[in-house]
């Protein structure tokens, strides 16, 4: 992987079944919250698929695109951009009717401090835009934070877990979830709730935040010793397969690999390819935060890249200085303070 066009063709490339799920999708596509991390690939992703399938499907993004660039990238790639606040309700009222909606609108970093709006977007928002889109089908991003911590041999937390969040990020993911749920019974609107704990881009993610400690000789914290991990190009293909199994009540669906993954096993294998010997500090808990999604690897397949692939190009990004987003993802945060 050389450079960021090549980097934004492989999250983008679509597979023959998305295609055909989008050829089973009767209706347009809206994102909204398409300017984050994952909404830019995520929407050119939908728009390869649409264009090779030979769909007549328009695919719409909504965000208040504070980087212009943003705006102008996903507008050069074909997607109908609109500039909007979404906690404004007349903006809100104003976006065109779609009968498929992904909601990725949220906030996390910054809580600390801000914990008023992280509540505003992540727990009031839902129920202003489920009112909007009552008629539709929804797929609601949402987080593995709102799972208790689990054993690490236990292979993670199932659906069928009980919420526990812990701090106010992850329980106003939780009020999310909640505010959405409550209007899917109401009005009867299908939606999925998408459960990710993490995807990764070789420019943010916990893989590059090992890498780069492992490169530059900084010690790797054991304390949260484990994780889980997806390629964001399988992330993204799954949420928007997803909208083919929204239900009401909606489907609860854990998005993530299929490992239960060490941070020291991944930080040596860094170590090999940098001929760098990792630095530790502290001795792996017992108990994390690990999502088990052997529920979506049934329904959609296990994801086309694996776990050695991800690392192998990681460090090939770090070793040629590849771009990078400075998102710290503080994956190994154990107080929920974000």
């Amino acid at each position: 992987m050389k450079s960021v066009a090549e980097l934004e063709e492989k999250l983008s490339r679509p597979s023959l079944a998305l295609m055909d799920d989008l050829r089973r999708m009767e209706g347009d596509i809206i994102i909204l919250g398409v300017a984050g991390k994952m909404g830019p690939s995520l929407a050119k992703l939908i728009l390869r698929a649409v264009k090779a399938a030979n769909l007549n499907k328009k695919v719409i993004g909504v965000s208040r695109f504070s980087d212009a660039t943003t705006k102008a990238d996903l507008q050069d790639h074909g997607l109908q951009c609109i500039s909007a606040d979404l906690l404004d309700d007349e903006s809100l009222q104003a976006l065109p009717d779609v009968k498929n909606v992904i909601f990725m609108a949220g906030k996390k970093f910054g809580t600390s401090g801000d914990a008023h709006t992280t509540w505003a977007m992540n727990a009031y928002l839902p129920g202003r835009v489920a009112e909007k889109f009552k008629n539709s089908r929804m797929v609601i991003f949402s987080s593995g934070n709102i799972y208790p911590f689990v054993h690490y041999a236990s292979g993670g937390a199932t659906e069928d877990t009980p919420p526990e969040p812990l701090g106010e990020y992850a329980q106003s993911c939780l009020g999310r979830e909640r505010v959405f749920e409550y209007f899917s019974h109401r009005y009867g609107v299908p939606m999925l709730i998408y459960r990710l704990n993490y995807a990764i881009d070789l420019r943010y993610g916990n893989l590059l935040e090992i890498g780069k400690m492992v490169y530059e000789g900084h010690a790797i914290d054991l304390s949260s010793g484990h994780m889980n991990v997806i390629w964001q190009g399988d992330a993204n293909e799954v949420a928007v397969r997803s909208l083919l199994h929204a239900t009401c009540p909606p489907k609860l669906l854990n998005v993530t690999g299929p490992e239960t993954i060490s941070i020291q096993q991944v930080a040596q294998s860094f170590g090999r390819i940098f001929d760098k010997n990792p630095v530790f500090k502290n001795e792996p808990e017992p108990y994390v935060l690990l999502n088990n999604a052997s529920r979506c690897h049934r329904m959609f397949g296990y994801p086309g890249t694996s776990l050695l692939e991800m690392i192998e190009m990681t460090a090939e990004w770090i070793q040629q200085k590849g771009e990078t987003l400075d998102k710290p993802t503080h994956f190994q945060e154990r107080k929920g303070k974000f």
